[in-house]
């Protein structure tokens, strides 16, 4: 019962720090990202058809904790990230999606 708190809780901080982001507050890193350098990929996460990621996006990317990111990817929605788009950008900037992802 306190592990699903914690990670309820764990989840709930995620979806404000999104919700920061997206306000323009200060960053914050989680899974080696800061969180202010996770708009470089927003366009290539958005929408129905997204463009390429950008070799900034991809920068970003490179230097994610991959498989940290994707314990996040249940909150994406909240942020208005479409999860299928985002888990392609490792493919696209020429990385693996981690195969638990």
């Amino acid at each position: 019962m306190a592990q699903t708190r914690g990670k309820a809780l764990g989840q709930w901080l995620v979806v404000a720090l999104l919700i920061a982001l997206l306000s323009g507050a200060q960053a914050v890193v989680i899974c080696n990202v800061e969180t202010s350098r996770l708009n470089l990929c927003r366009a290539a996460s958005t929408g129905r058809h997204p463009p390429p990621p950008s070799r900034r996006c991809c920068a970003v990317i490179r230097r994610a904790n991959l498989p940290c990111l994707c314990r996040y990817k249940s909150l994406l929605p909240a942020a208005g990230i479409n999860p299928r788009n985002a888990l392609a950008l490792p493919g696209k900037c020429g990385l693996r999606t981690p195969r638990r992802c």
